[in-house]
């Protein structure tokens, strides 16, 4: 069996859709969630899913040891970024070469870097006056939202299209993709 970790800052609408997808997977369980703001909606996904969660603080996450003993315990041999809002540090990203998997609402390299998350993204977008957003499903290295890409997905924007307007597309697409390019790539 295949052993993810989910790590999520807010809701958790990605983590629902990825737990659902993988939920009587032969091959890829999702077998830890990861959050760093108690209280998130993702925790009581989790809970609800009897998925086991670890809540991290910011100077173990950055300074000590990333709480790579942990995801050792849980055999952990990918890591999801669903909507998580710190930056992986890169002793992390060195225990995981090429397997921690982040997804951007936008289509990088365009609205990307430091601070483009949410609805930062999208208010760029519309005030860019873009005719399309979408996602950019990525593997993540040291830079902001810079790894290879795995999969980009488009919607069609209309000059009517307000930030809430492009999230909700934008989010559409994150649903109907994510869980299926994790599965592929997981499965190589």
């Amino acid at each position: 069996m295949i052993n993810i970790a989910i790590f999520a800052s807010g809701s958790g609408t990605n983590a629902q859709k990825i737990i659902d997808h993988f939920r009587d997977h032969p091959r890829i369980r999702v077998s830890l969630v990861v959050c760093n703001k108690p209280g998130a909606g993702v925790l009581a996904i989790a809970a609800a899913a009897s998925i086991d969660t670890l809540l991290i603080e910011r100077d173990r996450f950055f300074r000590g040891d990333t709480y790579l003993p942990e995801l050792i315990d849980h055999q952990i041999a990918w890591i999801i970024l669903a909507g998580f809002l710190w930056k992986v540090p890169a002793p992390l990203i060195a225990a995981f070469p090429s397997h921690i998997i982040n997804i951007h609402p936008a289509l990088l390299p365009k609205y990307g870097g430091k601070g483009m998350y949410g609805h930062f993204v999208h208010e760029a977008v519309v005030a860019a006056g873009d005719p399309v957003s979408g996602i950019t499903i990525h593997l993540v290295d040291e830079q902001y939202d810079h790894g290879t890409h795995l999969f980009q997905a488009t919607c069609d924007l209309t000059p009517e299209d307000t930030p809430a307007t492009v999230a909700a597309k934008v989010l559409a697409l994150e649903h109907r993709y994510f869980p299926e390019v994790i599965e592929k790539t997981v499965l190589g």
